[in-house]
């Protein structure tokens, strides 16, 4: 298939790179960096080129704002894109502006999937990524094969916003068990105990989870290399507690957690939340 990627980050390079690898031919422009290695791709001006050279148009940027200037702005993806055409937002954005976006598409002849995906920079490249899907199930049925090149667990939420929704629900869950990991261990931590034998006893009970086995270990190593960066996580539940609002929704323990990440260094990954909580109980893991 003739297909666009726009959005060649950490995420979308290895992404494109399995599409390519599969036989597909993958058209993409560049803002400034270079077309990343080990991708065959044809760089073609603007969005627009790339939409009608394109049967199917991928976006996997970071917030909803750029999806818009890529999607709707000047020599934006509609401008060139083709009747029957599908676009497929990978990236995580507000599900009330995919609704809009959506429509605005379907109104130019295109159809529509929101598919954010969760597993980070590891799932992106071993094409482990969960993908969640909101949109109509023929629209889903054409793009399955290439979401099973990116991806293992793919799933058709519901409607057009569901996949989005879902994925905001997903950050809830991993914000909350990281600041549920960060609380455990620093308090055991003042206590007394070993950080490290308290998350390995942690690990064979109720209590166990990937968060305390990944992220428990990479508080106490103060490993914080970014697999996925804390602004971004804060990014997600921001853009959760503006949908929640809008549904009269209350989160307060995802508002606590985002408040608290603005304590720490946000260019590090989501798992810096414990500084937050350590700075709270003045006392350092390790």
């Amino acid at each position: 298939m003739k297909i666009g990627f726009i959005g060649l980050g950490v995420m979308g390079s290895p992404m494109a790179r399995h599409l390519a690898n599969a036989g597909h031919e993958i058209a993409t422009t560049l803002n400034r960096s270079p077309l990343p290695e080990g991708i065959a791709a044809r760089v073609l001006p603007a969005p627009a080129e790339v939409a009608e050279a394109s049967e199917i148009v991928i976006l996997m940027l970071p917030d909803t704002p750029d999806v818009e200037r890529v999607l709707l702005g000047d020599r934006g993806v509609l401008a060139g894109l083709r009747p029957g055409s599908l676009v497929i937002d990978m990236s995580t954005i507000s599900p009330i502006a995919t609704r809009r976006f959506a429509d605005t598409v379907g109104q130019k002849g295109g159809s529509y999937l929101d598919a954010p995906v969760s597993g980070g920079q590891v799932g992106a490249e071993n094409a482990t990524l969960t993908i969640m899907v909101g949109g109509a199930e023929a629209d889903f049925d054409r793009a399955l094969p290439l979401f099973q090149i990116m991806g293992k667990n793919i799933t058709l939420v519901g409607a057009t916003g569901a996949g989005q929704t879902c994925k905001l629900a997903n950050q809830i869950i991993v914000a909350l068990t990281i600041e549920a990991v960060s609380e455990a261990l620093v308090f055991a931590s003042k206590a007394g105990c070993d950080p490290a034998r308290v998350r390995q006893a942690l690990m064979g009970g109720f209590a166990a989870s990937r968060v305390l086995e990944v992220h428990g270990e990479r508080m106490i190593k103060r490993s914080f290399a970014p697999g996925f960066r804390l602004k971004l996580h804060q990014k997600d539940l921001t853009l959760a507690l503006d949908s929640a609002k809008s549904l009269g929704v209350a989160l307060p323990n995802t508002a606590t957690a985002q408040e608290l990440m603005s304590a720490c260094d946000r260019e590090q990954d989501h798992s810096s939340l414990v500084k937050a909580l350590e700075a709270l109980a003045s006392h350092r893991l390790g």
